[in-house]
């Protein structure tokens, strides 16, 4: 991967990308030498601008970032940083740099994934999500088949909205199941892009 550093005299861009949800984190900027830091360590590494030196994101509050993977951009002066937060990207404490809220769209999901994969230590008798995970593999397998057969019957004779509930419900219960399993939506996702090439 060639980087073009002295177009910006030393430094690139970096945009930080949650691996996971795909929400932007924060930018920073890189020289050389953050980038070769932020390879060895596994975390990822800035070059301060303010104090001219490097910075590992995290060092003081833990919020570190671990590295996943890069990317260069097209014209080889701007890189695109996966990884995955260990607590809240911004110095004001929140997820991201670019707004107050978590990740929107089909990366909320990986959140909701991450909230059912927590109940399989919850109590069964408060949490509905515990009680699947911790009941008969059969069980939890027929609460799909129910909210499918619901999803189908409610596309051909309710309103959208009623619809757009059912399809809710046979989301969450798949992906109930897939947790069950030990699976998540990634896997299935590998699995439909591999059918695509």
């Amino acid at each position: 991967m060639k980087i073009d550093f002295a177009k910006g005299g030393g430094l690139v861009p970096a945009i930080i990308q949650n691996a996971d949800t795909q929400q932007v984190l924060m930018l920073g900027y890189m020289n050389a030498d953050a980038l070769t830091a932020t390879r060895a360590s596994g975390f990822v590494t800035f070059y301060s601008r303010s104090r001219n030196c490097l910075w590992r994101k995290g060092e003081t509050s833990g919020n570190v970032l671990a590295f996943v993977d890069i990317e260069v951009d097209c014209d080889q002066d701007t890189l695109l940083v996966r990884a995955r937060p260990a607590g809240p990207a911004c110095h004001e404490g929140t997820i991201s740099c670019f707004g107050k809220q978590g990740p929107q769209g089909l990366g909320w999901l990986v959140q909701l994934s991450d909230l059912i994969e927590g109940r399989k230590t919850s109590d069964p008798e408060t949490s509905y999500t515990a009680k699947l995970l911790q009941g008969s593999l059969t069980k939890c397998a027929q609460k799909v088949g129910e909210e499918g057969v619901e999803t189908v019957i409610a596309a051909l004779a309710e309103t959208d909205e009623h619809f757009k509930s059912e399809a809710a419900d046979l989301i969450y219960h798949l992906m109930v199941l897939l947790a069950a399993k030990g699976l998540t939506l990634n896997d299935v996702i590998t699995t439909l892009k591999a059918r695509s090439t």
